[in-house]
């Protein structure tokens, strides 16, 4: 009789623990079939140069041939970018890790691919169409996004990061603030800027967004370019010109990017040497790895420069 009730408790246990086993087993599956359901759904549609596109709401491998360090002022650390936008001299320690997808404005497909983005960030409506055979593609047409505020608005609403792109905006604010405040004490304001990038080859002058100093000196600090250029310089946003032209061009202070050049070479230059603001010293001269970027990071300390620059004068 024991022996009959101890068999009958054995076969009950394993009953209960055959039952426990498949309902765990059962969980599980449901639980990896909501997560996989959940995954598929967690996406959101968003607005760009190309339309409406639809992005997963949390991208984990971000590929961004364009916008890079703008992301990064939100903490958005993609997986690839091209190899300039890698030597980007304001943010250099936050990029390493991040792989170089190759040239600028030409980046490979290939290495593109091999990264297994679930998002890509272009400037170049030309990439779209390899693009988005890899992953949903953003396009944000370079210039479109006016300054730093257009760009960090943008992407914090983009990646969800509101409060960190308000919050660097107002920190930015009043960096502005005070930067002009000590610079109109120093510079009278009807004074003239010119935004000018030397080569051997060619002499380019640039609006307020297209790197070289623009926002910092047109934006921020409010400054103008010489009145009978302002109106046509600030619609193309660039204009290469001829030395011949150059005086025309050429304000009361001149930020020159060059490589090469130096104040004394201007000045010994038969043309530039006549221009009133390398005749007063009042020009300043910085290499392409500082002017040329012009992310929200790059303008703020694109700004400091500058003004400690025009402080001194």
């Amino acid at each position: 009789m024991k022996r009959n009730v101890l068999v009958c408790v054995l076969v009950i246990l394993v009953v209960l623990v055959g039952c426990s086993a498949k309902d765990k087993t059962e969980d599980k599956a449901t639980a990896k079939a909501d997560k996989t359901e959940e995954q598929q759904i967690a996406t959101k549609v968003v607005k760009a140069g190309n339309g409406e596109v639809e992005i997963p709401k949390n991208p984990e491998r971000i590929v961004a041939d364009e916008y890079l360090a703008t992301l990064v002022a939100l903490d958005v650390i993609p997986v690839g970018a091209p190899g300039l936008t890698l030597e980007n001299y304001y943010v250099k320690d936050a990029l390493k890790g991040i792989e170089s997808i190759g040239v600028y404005g030409a980046p490979s497909t290939e290495k593109v691919l091999e990264l297994v983005p679930d998002l890509i960030i272009t400037g170049n409506p030309d990439n779209e169409e390899a693009y988005k055979k890899i992953a949903p593609t953003i396009v944000i047409p370079y210039g479109d996004l006016k300054n730093a505020e257009e760009e960090l608005t943008y992407f914090g609403a983009l990646f969800d990061k509101e409060e960190e792109a308000k919050q660097w905006l107002a920190d930015y604010a009043d960096q502005v603030k005070i930067a002009k405040e000590k610079v109109d004490k120093v510079i009278p304001t009807n004074q003239t800027f010119s935004i000018i990038e030397y080569t051997d080859k060619a002499i380019y002058v640039y609006g307020d967004n297209f790197g070289r100093g623009g926002q910092p000196i047109y934006q921020a600090l409010g400054r103008k370019p010489p009145v009978k250029i302002a109106d046509e310089l600030m619609e193309k946003q660039w204009q290469e010109v001829s030395q011949e032209m150059l005086a025309d061009y050429a304000g009361d202070y001149l930020i020159v990017t060059s490589n090469n050049a130096t104040l004394e070479d201007l000045k010994a230059d038969p043309i530039w040497g006549s221009l009133p603001a390398v005749q007063q010293d009042k020009v300043y001269i910085w290499p392409e790895e500082r002017s040329w970027y012009y992310d929200p990071i790059a303008v703020s300390e694109q700004l400091k420069e500058l003004t400690e620059w025009l402080m001194s004068k």
